[in-house]
């Protein structure tokens, strides 16, 4: 219900703007702890990745496997839905020929089609030192162009630093930097890897990544939830 009530003309509006659009306080404290306690809860992933082995950052993420938690899948699937009409405008403009089904159970689909059959969602840790290097989340072929990044952790309060990190790079321009601190309970929506900016002959892509500053104490929990599939 908390989803259906959110002022979408204006997150789709922010989100044709700049690339992202906060959600705030969608999620409630206790929601919030219950979806912090599923880390130490080893039976719900598939995978856990320490991120200094592979040169990611510092810290650690653990994959979801199906099914997924109830709260998980639930807003995974409600998300989709709100903003499914963004990523085919964002199509559109760019000309890409894709078009994304309405609901989110006919993109996984597709997915499976494409032999990417793996949950994504994940569980995010970050404690003193950690942080997350600018990155973007393609797992395969086929992949949907925006993602979400719940705030299970309170700044200033459960951490400080590990401000949330975007990047954009338009042709022809440099960098520009965008520094968020959403609270606890809030949700990011953001590219995945680009989206479209008008200039004098159309459309072009300006492409995104996102990424984690230092934590510089406490430990810092997310809830990543990416829409497609992995192989």
């Amino acid at each position: 219900m908390r989803i259906d009530q959110i002022n979408w003309d204006d997150a789709r509006e922010s989100l044709h703007a700049n690339g992202f659009a906060l959600l705030s306080q969608v999620l409630h404290q206790d929601e919030c702890q219950s979806l912090k306690a599923l880390y130490d809860e080893p039976g719900h992933f598939r995978k856990t990745v320490v991120m200094e082995r592979h040169g990611y950052g510092q810290g650690e993420y653990k994959y979801f496997q199906y099914l997924l938690p109830e709260p998980i899948q639930t807003l995974r699937t409600a998300l989709y839905k709100a903003i499914a009409p963004v990523a085919n405008q964002w199509a559109g403009l760019l000309k890409l020929g894709i078009h994304y089904p309405e609901e989110h159970t006919g993109f996984l689909d597709e997915c499976h089609r494409n032999e990417q059959n793996r949950a994504t969602p994940l569980l995010l840790k970050y404690g003193p030192g950690g942080y997350n290097a600018m990155h973007q989340d393609l797992y395969g072929d086929v992949y949907f162009p925006l993602q979400a990044v719940v705030f299970l952790s309170e700044p200033g309060a459960d951490y400080t630093g590990g401000e949330f990190v975007l990047t954009e790079q338009a042709p022809r321009a440099q960098s520009k930097a965008t520094v968020l601190v959403p609270k606890q309970g809030d949700i990011l929506l953001f590219t995945t890897q680009f989206r479209p900016k008008k200039g004098t002959r159309g459309y072009s892509r300006v492409t995104m990544k996102h990424g984690v500053s230092a934590v510089h104490s406490g430990n810092r929990y997310t809830l990543g939830i990416i829409f497609h599939d992995a192989k």
